[in-house]
């Protein structure tokens, strides 16, 4: 069985009478690749030509298999503890004692909520231990530890978004000797492997993406009639779901900047950021908006969010620039479709609406697209934001305030030039200036008249 020790690959190989078995996971794959050898290792399980079948349903072999699974996550959760408590009391504990060094968002950027990790994975593995079986380890029950924190393993959704801060945090303060010297003086008192601390920093990543592994494999040689079947197979579904919410959360947060982009590109924008409420763009097209007291429809850009739309004008000559109008608060409207004909509310005939009627009654759009099938698009997109909002509400997702206005700054450094120059308003010059030294600098000077032109003039017999 091969196992990661510490940053160190050692391999086990268990022999039985009848087969080996090897259990490899490979560290340096990104999360998206993991889903996807999962789901091809589990639609392989019914090929007749794979190993676990041979070994038969009641076999000890199959016993001795699910054994070896169960002491591999026993060890790895152990070794893992051992690395979480290295890095908090080897690196973090020394770095708070140099505050000369170090400020504590620069520790806070380095070492994210590691900290954080280190207690429940303590909790975590205590409860591992009670259901562990010593005597005979293919009887342990670990399923169900597994079902009872799988939303405190959500704690690694911001660890593994703060990744790629440590890493950039750590590279700059590494190019100073006095950092590449002090941290492998702090890897030398705590005794710890050589690695360096960005490798360290890597394995809570690692060690996410490797629990989903680990229950597909301990669920590949547990019998459905075993009593921890179910829970296993529960887990492993849960587990799968963690890595894919960390993965679309880090999605996501990729996702801001972008939106931020987008709000500085708006001209006469108005009001809150987008990101004070928002982290998602569901949907966007082009509708008809219609709300009292207007008798006449006006072509508008939608833009639906999580939490609101926000509703712009084309620019008359240039289409690809837009003017903020307005905004919607979504969660306070609700969406009914219309029917084609006559609206009683707005009394006008209107075909491919529907509304927005806000829930205190006193707010309505009528919104109608061209086409039939915009329209459907449309009310999935005003349901698809609804169930955004609640899941975000369920797993707790939320901006903090340091990603929203890095965001904004990070938009406000890279807008297209082009933009830059329909911002800027008319010159003005100094009142003292002399009106005729303006009109000087206006008017281009005047090439001297060739004598031929000026010879013609004096000869013409016709002058005005």
């Amino acid at each position: 069985i091969h196992s990661y020790n510490n940053g160190v690959w050692r391999g086990d190989y268990v022999h039985t009478c009848v087969c080996v078995v090897q259990l490899r996971v490979n560290q340096d794959e990104p999360m998206e690749e993991y889903l996807s050898h999962l789901e091809e290792g589990q639609s392989g399980q019914d090929d007749p030509s794979h190993l676990g079948l041979y070994l038969g349903p009641s076999l000890p072999c199959k016993e001795q298999m699910r054994s070896n699974v169960i002491n591999e996550i026993m060890s790895t959760e152990r070794d893992y503890i051992k690395h979480l408590k290295d890095i908090c009391e080897g690196y973090i504990k020394q770095c708070r004692k140099r505050t000369d060094m170090f400020s504590e968002e620069q520790l806070r950027t380095i070492f994210g909520n590691i900290e954080e990790i280190y207690r429940f994975q303590r909790r975590f593995l205590k409860a591992l231990e009670k259901r562990f079986n010593k005597e005979q380890p293919h009887a342990s029950e670990v399923g169900a530890c597994f079902l009872q924190h799988q939303t405190e393993f959500q704690i690694y959704s911001e660890y593994c978004n703060n990744h790629p801060n440590a890493c950039a945090q750590l590279s700059r303060l590494v190019k100073l000797n006095k950092y590449v010297f002090f941290f492998e003086a702090c890897r030398l008192l705590q005794r710890m492997i050589h690695i360096s601390l960005d490798g360290f920093l890597l394995t809570p990543v690692q060690k996410i993406c490797k629990y989903p592994l680990q229950l597909a494999e301990l669920l590949k040689y547990t019998n459905p009639q075993h009593r921890d079947y179910k829970d296993v197979e529960a887990a492993l579904d849960a587990m799968k779901n963690v890595a894919r919410l960390i993965n679309e959360r880090k999605r996501r947060l990729e996702n801001i900047d972008k939106i931020a982009q987008w709000q500085s590109s708006i001209e006469d924008w108005e009001g809150e950021d987008i990101l004070s409420r928002s982290s998602e763009l569901i949907f966007s097209g082009e509708l008809t908006k219609l709300s009292p007291p207007q008798t006449k429809g006006q072509q508008r850009m939608f833009f639906l969010f999580d939490h609101q739309m926000v509703f712009c004008k084309k620019d008359l000559l240039r289409r690809d620039i837009l003017y903020y109008k307005g905004r919607v608060d979504m969660d306070q409207m609700e969406v009914v479709d219309v029917e084609d004909g006559r609206e009683k509310d707005f009394n006008v005939s209107v075909k491919n609406a529907l509304k927005l009627r806000a829930r205190s009654g006193d707010h309505l759009l009528l919104l109608c697209a061209k086409k039939p099938e915009h329209k459907q698009r449309w009310l999935r997109a005003f349901g698809d934001e609804r169930r955004q909002v609640l899941a975000d509400r369920e797993t707790g997702f939320s901006l903090t305030e340091v990603q929203k206005k890095q965001a904004m700054l990070n938009a406000s450094v890279t807008r297209p030039y082009y933009d830059f120059l329909v911002r800027q308003k008319h010159p003005s010059l100094p009142t003292a200036l002399p009106q005729q030294q303006v009109f000087m600098l206006a008017e281009p000077k005047r090439k001297s008249a060739s004598t031929f032109w000026h010879n013609i003039g004096r000869l013409t017999p016709f002058k005005k």
